[in-house]
């Protein structure tokens, strides 16, 4: 089990935190599940409602939808912050592609921190726009562009 102050930590390296002051993370932090999965379980069902976004602190995992990959989400990645901003269908499932450690952040505890802490939503508009970003590059480089 980690500890707030790893948790901390984790957080401030992650583009999304990186501008925010250490107490706030402590708060999110103190919210945040640990999850530990085995390789090859599927977290995250394609279609399936649900209201939280993943960190991968160790391992890796594949974002996929209806047999075709879309991303790898390493290490000091975020998966499925679209859910913890708007809970509609998952529009991927994301599977572990080997024993992989995640901390869970769901939505109503992270809307209470971001409604006390506007650098918070700039930090998800500018993961979601990179996001957006990493997308069209992955599509175009399996395409041969």
């Amino acid at each position: 089990m980690l500890l707030t102050v790893e948790k901390v930590a984790i957080l401030s390296s992650i583009p999304m935190f990186k501008d925010i002051p250490g107490y706030v993370l402590a708060s999110v932090a103190e919210i945040m599940e640990e999850v530990e999965l085995e390789a090859g379980e599927t977290f995250i069902k394609e279609d399936a409602i649900e209201d939280c976004l993943y960190i991968v602190v160790d391992g890796r995992v594949r974002v996929h939808s209806q047999g075709q990959d879309i991303a790898i989400i390493e290490a000091g990645q975020i998966v499925g912050e679209l859910a913890v901003l708007d809970p509609e269908p998952r529009s991927a499932s994301v599977t572990t592609l080997e024993d992989t450690f995640l901390l869970r952040l769901t939505k109503e505890p992270f809307d209470e921190v971001m409604a006390d802490r506007p650098e918070i939503a700039a930090g998800v508009v500018r993961t979601l726009c990179q996001r957006i970003r990493n997308q069209v590059h992955y599509m175009m480089a399996a395409k041969g562009v």
